[in-house]
């Protein structure tokens, strides 16, 4: 009676092939943006992961208050996510980096202006000031060239990405080469090696961005440089946990007793991150299944209308020996039947939509077979719940009745 059921209900969504698609539409739409969110957000998290899993386990981040939050989500997670937020200054990297347990730290100031060569300029590109100790602290290589050493802080020297070097010089490593920054020339002394996409970066992409010495930032900026992040490394006899507590206490102090930064350990950084891409990951499946409930209450209104058009089939299946429950299962198949093609089709088109997100962006939505396979479930058994009601109404009609109807 099952394999009967599907065979009506196929062949009475054929009979009415756009209304069917229609009415499936909402349900592919739920589908479709429940399973490309959670595969971004999955894929999000696995990104931030392996970011500051790189950075490795002694990493500890000190970030202005509002950078590392989990309300500030757009800026939480990455290793250049505090960039844009309300700066430090390098009397707190001062601080951090004489605190008892901290090997070694760097900063990351914001530097001001952009970069030209012969008056072309990149568009979106930073200039980020920071010391010679970057390469060391982020585990990235300089691809051609060498990153500028200690005593050449106060030179006018400069590494780039590789974004820079392609767009303003139109080669892969212009060693040796000169580009502007606010009326001063610099130096390409090296071209950093390709970094990967930090999805929630505030849109800092580190191929376009221009690294100079810090006290060089500092004198382009009149004496003074606001300072975004700062990394720092705990020692090989000190836990970055208690390493963070002594940078906590020592810049609290500094800042009269007021505790308006975030010190963060992989850990922590990895949960905040986690959390803010979670936060947004659920807001947005949260509107997505606003389209599923719409979808199920279409597949209800057009099951509905599907049981008055076909009153006279009913009455003669019931005149020849249907059972309610019979009919009831007609009717309910069908509308099941509507739903799981309908997610079939969503996941199908997620599919595409996620492989095209991950050949033309750098995000790398990760599809689990969970998703896959829930998902699809779950529109099917919104079907099911959205056709019980036209069903028993099906399923009720007196046969006598039925049969006068024209």
């Amino acid at each position: 009676m099952s394999s009967g059921n599907f065979k009506m209900a196929l062949s009475s969504l054929r009979r009415s092939r756009g209304r069917s698609l229609l009415t499936m539409f909402g349900i592919i739409v739920g589908v479709v943006a429940v399973t490309v969110t959670i595969s971004v957000g999955s894929g999000v998290k696995r990104q931030l992961t392996d970011q500051l899993n790189k950075l490795g386990s002694n990493v500890i981040t000190v970030r202005p208050a509002g950078a590392g939050t989990a309300t500030n989500y757009l800026s939480a997670g990455g290793a250049f996510s505090g960039l844009g937020a309300s700066p430090l200054n390098q009397a707190d990297w001062d601080v951090v980096r004489q605190t008892e347990g901290v090997q070694t730290a760097i900063p990351l100031g914001v530097g001001s202006g952009f970069a030209t060569v012969e008056g072309k300029k990149l568009d979106a590109s930073s200039v980020i000031a920071t010391t010679d100790g970057l390469p060391a602290m982020l585990r990235h290589k300089v691809e051609f060239g060498i990153f500028f050493n200690e005593q050449e802080l106060n030179s006018n020297v400069v590494v780039i990405g590789q974004r820079v070097a392609e767009d303003l010089f139109q080669e892969n490593a212009p060693i040796g080469r000169t580009l502007t920054i606010r009326g001063q020339d610099f130096i390409v002394r090296g071209v950093f090696e390709g970094f990967e996409g930090n999805p929630l970066s505030l849109g800092v992409d580190l191929n376009r961005a221009v690294f100079i010495p810090v006290p060089v930032a500092a004198s382009l900026n009149n004496g003074t440089l606001p300072i975004a992040q700062i990394f720092a490394r705990a020692n090989d006899k000190t836990s970055p946990a208690r390493a963070s507590q002594n940078i906590t206490s020592n810049l609290k102090t500094a800042h009269s007793g007021q505790q308006d930064f975030v010190v963060l350990t992989r850990q922590k950084d990895l949960a905040t991150s986690a959390g803010s891409v979670d936060l947004v990951t659920q807001l947005v499946i949260g509107l997505a299944g606003l389209s599923l409930l719409v979808g199920g209450i279409g597949i209800a209104n057009i099951m509905l209308v599907s049981v008055t058009e076909r009153t006279r089939e009913i009455g003669v299946r019931k005149a020849i020996g249907a059972s309610n429950r019979q009919i009831l299962n007609q009717f309910l198949v069908e509308s099941a039947t509507l739903a799981g093609i309908g997610g079939f089709i969503g996941i199908l088109i997620a599919l595409v939509c996620i492989f095209l997100i991950r050949v033309s962006t750098s995000l790398f939505p990760v599809v689990s077979w969970q998703v896959v396979v829930i998902t699809p479930l779950a529109a099917w058994a919104l079907g099911v719940v959205f056709g019980v009601a036209p069903a028993i109404q099906a399923a009720r009609k007196d046969p006598i009745e039925a049969l006068r109807h024209e």
